[in-house]
């Protein structure tokens, strides 16, 4: 018998997306980054890209991953109404919380995430 799919985990930045949006976001997080809005993304990327702890940890999830920005995620699920960034579960098409605009903005390190999204994967 084969084992059951995994659940997708969808990361949502608080961000939009596009050229003139990255680069704007590039520039806000080099010369004001403690008013940055997406801690999801100043955790997880560095000026030039996703910093290398963070790919190391998601290549070592078994689950699909799916990366949206803000309007992404509205234009996809027009329904919900979440601050962002969040990270969810998507399982049989509902979205179930990972993490929370809070518990992300609290984070201090790639460690506090992968703890948290590690903690509910195993509750899962």
């Amino acid at each position: 018998m084969t084992e059951p799919a995994k659940p997708k985990i969808i990361f949502v930045y608080n961000a939009d997306s596009g050229v003139f949006n990255l680069l704007s976001d590039i520039a806000h997080k080099m010369f004001s980054p403690q008013t940055y809005a997406c801690n999801l993304c100043a955790l997880t990327h560095s000026n030039f890209g996703m910093k290398k702890e963070w790919k190391e940890y998601l290549d070592s999830l078994e689950n699909p991953l799916e990366f949206l920005h803000a309007d992404e995620f509205t234009g996809k699920y027009k329904s919900e109404k979440v601050n962002l960034p969040a990270i969810f579960i998507e399982e049989n098409g509902a979205l179930k919380p990972v993490a929370v605009a809070d518990q992300i903005n609290e984070s201090k390190s790639i460690g506090d995430l992968k703890s948290i999204i590690n903690n509910k994967l195993r509750r899962a």
